[in-house]
């Protein structure tokens, strides 16, 4: 694309989420932040800081860090009360180099590219994967439409991110219960941590499998497949699983070398 006609393009598309944010009204969305945690904790989680990426930038990761560092002060603490949407981009706002965010990898158009503020993705994706272990809704959600890398200390199922950019490709979920939740996150050395907790114990748990994961050649290209599965249970019942939900399929090309192929 032109590149005066995508920037006019991505400013169109900012525009339209910043009208549909002042028709919603502020009081729709998450924004009490409270550092005394809730007392019950939901989901807890953590993910690598730094990957093996061939022919990446290493100093471009390690500038994620900071970029994560600073969202991670942003939304630490949030609490969801019932009835309420949280954001991701209505928290973090634009991460600009004014605001200290430095540049780091973007994925763009399955070429990774360096960008003011990337490497966010990595925060979406740590949310996304907690939330679906939660009884939270996701209300918006974008995923990748290439599998550029193969797994690296994979800890859980692929196609269960949720990339962002701003502030048109937002992560987005609802309280719909009579709870309060909370979202704290935070950096160690290695890792990005993350817990959802809550003010009351929940009814039943919620966890994610993967199903029918394969790499299947069509047409000259490989593809990776897989279905992503909320397994609920009611863990005073003596039948503990209540429902199974297929969450979403996963359908993409792979960008990278792959032995194990199905040709279909």
């Amino acid at each position: 694309m032109n590149p005066v006609f995508y920037r006019v393009a991505v400013m169109k598309h900012r525009m339209k989420r910043w009208v549909k944010w002042i028709l919603a009204g502020k009081n729709s969305f998450s924004s009490v932040i409270q550092e005394e945690n809730l007392p019950v904790l939901v989901v807890s989680h953590r993910s690598l800081l730094l990957r093996k990426l061939a022919g990446t930038d290493i100093e471009l990761q390690k500038n994620k860090i900071k970029s994560l560092q600073i969202a991670a002060s942003a939304i630490s603490g949030i609490i969801i009360s019932p009835g309420e949407e949280f954001s991701f981009w209505r928290l973090v706002g634009n991460p600009t180099r004014k605001k200290g965010y430095p540049p780091g990898l973007q994925l763009s158009f399955g070429k990774l590219i360096s960008k003011t503020g990337g490497g966010l993705c990595q925060f979406s994706n740590l949310l996304h994967w907690m939330v679906l272990q939660s009884p939270l809704v996701v209300t918006e959600r974008h995923r990748h439409s290439t599998d550029p890398f193969p797994d690296y200390k994979r800890t859980v199922p692929f196609g269960t991110g949720a990339t962002v950019f701003y502030n048109y490709l937002d992560f987005c979920f609802r309280n719909e219960t009579d709870s309060k939740f909370q979202v704290k996150v935070w950096l160690d050395k290695t890792h990005l941590n993350g817990e959802i907790r809550s003010d009351k114990e929940l009814s039943f748990l919620y966890s994610v499998e993967e199903r029918g994961h394969r790499f299947v050649r069509k047409n000259g290209k490989v593809y990776r497949e897989n279905e992503i599965w909320c397994i609920q249970k009611d863990m005073k019942s003596s039948s503990p699983i209540v429902s199974e939900k297929l969450l979403f399929r996963n359908f993409v090309e792979v960008l990278y070398e792959v032995s194990n192929v199905i040709v279909d």
